[in-house]
């Protein structure tokens, strides 16, 4: 079975775990590591970004983080695909699925990157939708992470994203 990033929830068994990981090979990558910078788990990997919503930080990062990891970045915008005008959702998820070893997806409503997951047989990562913005919560909270002790995460009930439902 095919594993999604859609919400801050789909990794909560593992997140503190893969957030230490990443403090760690970050610190190694920086300081010029042999083993960290020839990690390279996304070699000869394209993933597919799509964006509907324009993007500065976002897709920088994702560009940037997946060619340092060895794969290469294809950047997607709506209006240079067939995505909710001659082809649905899940046709766009099946097609780039043959191509692409990932998919990640900037979108305006959750029910939209909900429903590529459904239908793609890659892993999707949600880049931002109307209700998750599951990677900055990760990039939040690693940084806290990073220069204080380890805060344990809570949620305030009645707020609808993570980047403001957690707190320190």
């Amino acid at each position: 079975m095919v594993q999604h990033l859609l919400a801050i929830d789909d990794v909560n068994d593992d997140f503190e775990r893969i957030l230490k990981w990443a403090i760690e090979f970050k610190r190694l990558w920086k300081q010029g590591d042999e083993v960290a910078l020839n990690f390279l788990p996304l070699d000869t990997m394209a993933i597919g970004s799509i964006y509907e919503k324009p993007s500065t930080r976002t897709r920088v990062s994702f560009e940037v983080g997946i060619q340092r990891l060895g794969g290469s970045a294809l950047t997607l915008l709506k209006n240079d695909i067939q995505l909710g005008t001659s082809e649905t959702i899940g046709d766009t998820a099946q097609v780039l699925s043959r191509f692409l070893g990932g998919i990640t997806y900037r979108c305006f409503g959750h029910e939209d990157v909900t429903a590529l997951a459904e239908h793609a047989e890659v892993p999707v990562i949600n880049a931002l939708s109307a209700k998750h913005h599951p990677c900055q919560a990760a990039a939040d909270l690693m940084t806290v992470m990073e220069h204080h002790e380890t805060p344990k995460a809570s949620r305030w009930p009645g707020l609808e994203t993570e980047t403001t439902s957690f707190t320190i």
